[in-house]
């Protein structure tokens, strides 16, 4: 375009701005961000609630290379995600780790301590790490997007960058002597078996630990291994001496070990359990130490032949740390962002690389993955790969969207990944697994949700038919599981728990098996909605009519003269109620669950006597009584947003006729509650489910409901934000003069055509096209209050 026709647009743009209300001057257009991936800061997250690790990985890596950091307990860590910016020691740096998972942790497989001295104690036996342990300074520290380094105290400099399913370490040790400690049974949370194994004729250390036990300690029921991680790792300088340890004894000058910490008697590991094995290096030609190592879940055989694969021999610490970060690059170069401050730049990419972080990649480079029934698998054709660590109740609200918008054939594969576990999981759609393991985490039934919004958002390259008939089959066949409240409340063992009571009276009553009985009924609600709609996409017409009606068994649970979602006996009573109980929800209170049916608003706002009531409420529901904003910890009758259950409740003002106040609700929450610092992640991240909520208020939108593709609208945070998806789509989303204080919508054109709808059709999804914001520093209320204006609601 010459400059003279931008120069008369920028003019045009900034009077019919002055026309619609708005104050703020239009700027020229500023140049897209070209190196996405140098915005990443990794150690934002990890002080605090977010539980996030800094160390290094690639888009959906097998591999995450991290620190440990101890408190003292050799079997406690500080954060779920190993690492807690306010503990300034490390234990090790471990090749696996799951992002703000909450429990105490999972994975953190393998942790590699560089120890600038001899061992002559069992580590194991160091039960406070007082010894084989050493501090650091976060002014020695750096997290990049694919690298992590740090200058230990001790004087070990320590580089870790990764492939897919590999790992690269460069380690620059001190004058003295200079030892690697291979913590071989140290996961997390503990192992049932470890094996290592030296050969200093290769300059290889080798092994497998056997681990599993994600949230043991609450019950039972989780105490177990289900995952066996082997690994190859090769250094380039000779091994001058050897040794091992198991339990409390160290053996100097041998070259294997075994024995894992076992899980206790309550689900942490038994202090002084435990074997690895050591080496020094003979430094006379330098005192920088390389390491590749393979990882697989199938076979010492496979963690070598990824290793060759992807990190070959000859392959430089510097080549893999520039592969990681092109590879970073490219996927959140899918996000083109113009416009914004260095530090809303550094947030917005931040919470995109952790959305991106997982699921993770699972079968190896020969398409082997070890399945849920513990046998191993080939990925079938047309599949690229098998992947693993599914934290059910929190990634399907948007974190599957966000991905299968950004990768709709990495979400197909998910998808035939989720399928391929149910298979082998005697047809059991597990709600939170953890590597080839099902976990039965959390409460609902988080899969028949998150394919069918797959599926929506264009991932549909997976086994569909086999998909519908098996997540049909297990919604309406009760099994003993079903009627057990084995592991009950957290990991009740299930799928459908009192599933024989949802197909009776409708919903899960307060006694029944689930965690929660009013937070489980909204839960399957939402899932047979979703369900309903698959469905209807592949033209099943009856299962379309089954399940729409079961979607609105919500309604059950919402008591007409409270108004609010609540706890029912299963003869019909209703108990004493106090909407700020947790009692019959999940990591939430009544007050807070009660807005959560994304899929039928118009219905709720109904029942809660109309628009005016309903915006008044939330208005409360975010407020305090002096009018300053109840966001995060504010009690059970406020908003929590920095969990799962709360965070669709700003986008039901749009249904109520105030989509105005969405759009300061979600800018307050996007410009005060996260931030690029360590602590700028306001809650756990739940393997990337907050940051992608972050992602999608920092666009301006949102999915309205798990199982269709429309998105809710706020106010973009940038200039100008260009979705490059994958299969060659393109979503335009313009926003001139965006700051974080033009909140408020002051027109809207879609495709050019001017639109007051507060939302998106799913075509936008599917076909792209262009989105164009005028937005302003004070509220539009009329622009989508019309009620032809408000969010499509669905009801049977």
């Amino acid at each position: 375009m010459p400059a003279r026709f931008r120069t008369r647009l920028r003019q045009a743009i900034a009077i019919s701005a002055l026309v619609a209300g708005t104050v703020v001057p239009v700027p020229a257009q500023a140049a897209p961000v070209a190196n996405p991936a140098s915005y990443v800061d990794t150690l934002i997250g990890t002080e605090g609630r977010g539980e996030t690790w800094p160390g290094a990985d690639t888009p959906f890596g097998m591999v995450q290379w991290s620190p440990e950091n101890t408190r003292g307990n050799q079997n406690r860590t500080p954060s779920p995600g190993g690492y807690d910016y306010k503990a300034t020691r490390i234990r090790g740096f471990a090749l696996t780790h799951l992002s703000g998972t909450g429990c105490a942790g999972a994975s953190g497989d393998i942790p590699f301590l560089p120890y600038a001295g001899t061992v002559t104690t069992s580590p194991t036996a160091d039960t406070t790490d007082a010894v084989y342990a050493t501090n650091f300074a976060h002014a020695n520290e750096s997290g990049k997007a694919g690298s992590y380094r740090v200058k230990l105290d001790s004087g070990v400099d320590v580089e870790l960058s990764a492939t897919t399913r590999t790992g690269s370490g460069r380690f620059t040790y001190p004058a003295g002597t200079a030892s690697m400690l291979l913590r071989t049974s140290s996961s997390e949370v503990g192992s049932g078996a470890a094996v290592t194994s030296i050969d200093p004729a290769t300059r290889t250390i080798s092994g497998s630990v056997t681990s599993g036990n994600f949230c043991g300690y609450i019950n039972p029921i989780g105490r177990r291994s289900y995952y066996t991680l082997h690994f190859t790792v090769t250094f380039d300088k000779p091994f001058s001496t050897t040794g091992t340890w198991e339990n409390d004894v160290v053996r100097p000058g041998t070259t294997s070990a075994s024995g894992g910490t076992t899980y206790g008697t309550a689900g942490w590991p038994e202090p002084g359990k435990g074997s690895g094995g050591y080496v020094t290096f003979d430094l006379s030609s330098g005192r920088t130490v390389n390491a590749r190592v393979g990882i697989s879940y199938v076979s010492a055989a496979n963690a070598r032949a990824n290793l060759a694969a992807e990190n070959p021999a000859g392959t430089t610490f510097d080549a893999v740390k520039q592969r990681a970060f092109t590879a970073w690059n490219t996927e959140l170069g899918r996000l083109e962002v113009t416009g914004g401050t260095p530090a809303q730049l550094t947030t917005f990419y931040t919470a995109a690389y952790h959305s991106l972080l997982h699921p993770n990649v699972f079968s190896d480079v020969n398409g082997q993955y070890t399945g849920m029934d513990q046998k191993v698998h080939t990925v079938s054709a047309g599949q690229r790969a098998q992947y693993a660590n599914f934290s059910g109740w929190d990634v399907y609200r948007g974190q599957l969207q966000l991905v299968t918008l950004l990768r709709p054939d990495a979400g197909s594969d998910i998808a035939q990944s989720l399928l391929n576990q149910a298979t082998q999981n005697n047809g059991v759609w597990d709600r939170w697994t953890h590597n080839q393991g099902g976990t039965h985490v959390m409460n609902g039934d988080p899969a028949h949700a998150a394919l069918p919004s797959i599926h929506a958002f264009g991932g549909t390259r997976f086994d569909t038919r086999a998909a519908l008939a098996s997540m049909v089959h297990s919604a309406t066949t009760v099994t003993p599981e079903d009627l057990s409240r084995d592991g009950w409340n957290v990991m009740v063992v299930g799928e459908r728990p009192s599933l024989d009571k949802w197909l009776s009276i409708h919903y899960i009553p307060a006694n029944g098996n689930a965690w929660g009985g009013a937070a489980e009924t909204l839960e399957e609600s939402i899932a047979d909605f979703s369900l309903s709609q698959f469905a209807r996409k592949l033209g099943d017409t009856g299962r379309y009519s089954e399940f729409i009606k079961r979607g609105q068994y919500w309604k059950n649970v919402f008591h007409p003269a409270r108004k609010y979602v609540q706890n029912r006996e299963a003869d019909g009573t209703w108990p004493a109620h106090d909407p700020a109980s947790g009692a019959g929800f999940a990591e939430g209170s009544s007050a807070q669950y009660t807005w959560m049916v994304p899929h039928n608003g118009k219905a709720l706002i109904t029942m809660m006597g109309g628009n005016a009531e309903a915006t008044a409420r939330l208005d409360n529901f975010f407020h305090n009584v002096d009018g300053t904003w109840a966001l995060s910890g504010k009690g059970g009758l406020k908003a929590e947003m920095a969990n799962e259950p709360s965070i669709t409740a700003p986008w039901m003002y749009s249904f109520a006729g105030s989509p105005y106040k969405t759009q300061e609700t979600i800018r307050e929450i996007v410009n005060t509650l996260w931030s690029a610092a360590p602590s700028g992640i306001p809650g756990q991240d739940d393997l990337g489910a907050m940051s992608a909520w972050y992602v999608f208020g920092a666009m301006g939108m949102h999915p309205l409901t798990p199982g269709r593709a429309e998105m809710l609208l706020a106010s973009p945070l940038f200039e100008r934000i260009v979705v490059k998806r994958s299969n060659g789509v393109m979503l335009t989303i313009t926003a001139p003069g965006a700051s974080a204080d033009t909140k408020y919508v002051q027109s809207l054109a879609v495709n050019g055509a001017a639109s007051t709808k507060a939302w998106l059709p799913e075509s936008l999804v599917q076909r792209g096209g262009t989105v164009g914001f005028t937005l302003g520093s004070k509220p539009n209320t009329s622009w989508g209050s019309s009620p032809a204006d408000a969010p499509p609601s669905f009801d049977s």
